[in-house]
């Protein structure tokens, strides 16, 4: 049987908003997070993404860095976020890709792959990574952008190879969808107690 949750979870001192799915089979527990209705986010890949984007704030030396889907559905984050609102920002960065991508269809472009906003105290670098997510990179006077620019293409590759190792486990043929034991009589149940 499954019960989704979702809101958010403390991981590590950050909140990270997320909607959870749980369900057994076979007699064991397993988790995924469901990202967006076409990403199911694994444990293993959850935990790889999270560890890239720790690692992003150290070594850019930035605030804040997170990543949301194109849906501004926040996947992960790390680095200075109690004070601030991640699921407003997560919604505000989709809809900019989706504006610019707009723009860049006009201009007969693919995608504006890489977005950069500078302020008085804060920056912005905001990153498409495999046309599938984006990186978003919060920064001050401690860092540049060059050096925010050199972490985020190495972690933009990593990232990439986690959702396309993702996406190719999802696809296996006879691989088992993690919903597929759930069935509506589960979900029925889930509003009836």
């Amino acid at each position: 049987m499954g019960f989704p949750l979702s809101g958010s979870q403390r991981f590590v001192g950050r909140t990270v908003s997320f909607r959870l799915i749980a369900f057994e089979s076979a007699g064991v527990l397993a988790e995924a997070w469901m990202v967006n209705p076409q990403m199911v986010m694994y444990e293993e890949e959850f935990n790889q993404i999270q560890t890239v984007v720790d690692r992003l704030v150290r070594d850019a030396n930035a605030k804040v860095v997170f990543i949301v889907d194109k849906n501004g559905q926040l996947i992960a984050a790390s680095g200075d976020v109690e004070n601030l609102d991640t699921t407003s920002l997560a919604s505000l960065t989709a809809g900019n890709i989706a504006a610019t991508g707009g723009m860049a269809k006009l201009l007969k472009e693919n995608e504006f792959a890489t977005q950069f906003h500078e302020g008085e105290k804060a920056n912005i670098h905001i990153q498409l990574v495999g046309n599938r997510v984006i990186l978003v990179v919060i920064f001050d006077a401690r860092s540049s952008l060059g050096l925010v620019r050199l972490r985020v293409k190495k972690a933009s590759d990593e990232l990439n190879r986690i959702f396309e190792a993702l996406l190719r486990k999802v696809q296996e043929p006879g691989g088992e969808s993690p919903f597929a034991e759930i069935t509506d009589e589960d979900i029925d149940n889930l509003f009836n107690d």
